[in-house]
């Protein structure tokens, strides 16, 4: 094909110069955190609004807050929590990831700015872009939203602060070798560790359970 359209003259179209989107994420995951909101309905008719953040490089999850009322000031209130919540956990943060919600306000990014991080907005319509926050919000609503019957804003911060801490302490992660973002040590087999012995903890009265080896 370079011969024929080299033969008529016509210059073969350029390589693409720079790496593409899924590239781009995957060199820079260690330092992307990312934003995204997603809608949850109650038994009651009321819809809340749950904003959540996802470190691309460790898959941890923090669900900074549930709200009837998603506003500007609401949503920099919930930044600014998580900022002091994970603290040196910001450091090796470098751009902070989001759509074009208005929700998202110059103040909000501002909160990130003055970590010295960057702010990456994806595209119009473009949620793939956010991919990694689409998929851990689809796991959130496939494993235990579409199971429990959320009553109010109090109730669905219970729930969703347990899966939180599920996901983050015994969830396996295919990205990190089948390991959490936050694994347990398990003691040690010459300190006694019972192979043969599996304890379960239920989360959520048994939606989810956990299994560890028996001291």
């Amino acid at each position: 094909m370079w011969e024929i359209l080299n033969s008529a003259g016509i210059d073969p179209a350029p390589r693409r110069a720079g790496p593409t989107w899924k590239q781009f994420l995957a060199n820079q995951a260690r330092g992307i955190l990312a934003a995204d909101f997603f809608h949850i309905d109650t038994a009651l008719g009321t819809r809340l609004s749950a904003l959540v953040f996802l470190e691309h490089g460790t898959r941890r999850l923090h669900v900074a807050g549930v709200t009837a009322s998603p506003t500007q000031d609401w949503t920099t209130q919930q930044a600014r929590n998580l900022a002091t919540d994970i603290g040196e956990g910001l450091d090796p943060l470098r751009s902070l990831l989001r759509d074009r919600d208005t929700k998202y306000s110059a103040a909000f990014d501002a909160v990130f700015q003055a970590e010295d991080m960057d702010i990456l907005t994806s595209a119009p319509q473009a949620p793939k872009m956010n991919a990694h926050c689409e998929r851990v919000i689809r796991t959130l609503r496939t494993e235990v939203c579409d199971h429990v019957l959320i009553l109010n804003e109090a109730h669905a911060r219970e729930v969703l602060a347990a899966f939180q801490r599920h996901y983050n302490q015994h969830r396996p992660h295919q990205a990190r070798q089948q390991r959490p973002p936050e694994p347990h040590q398990q003691p040690d087999r010459a300190h006694g560790v019972n192979v043969r012995t599996l304890l379960r903890t239920r989360v959520l009265k048994g939606l989810i359970n956990e299994y560890r080896y028996s001291a």
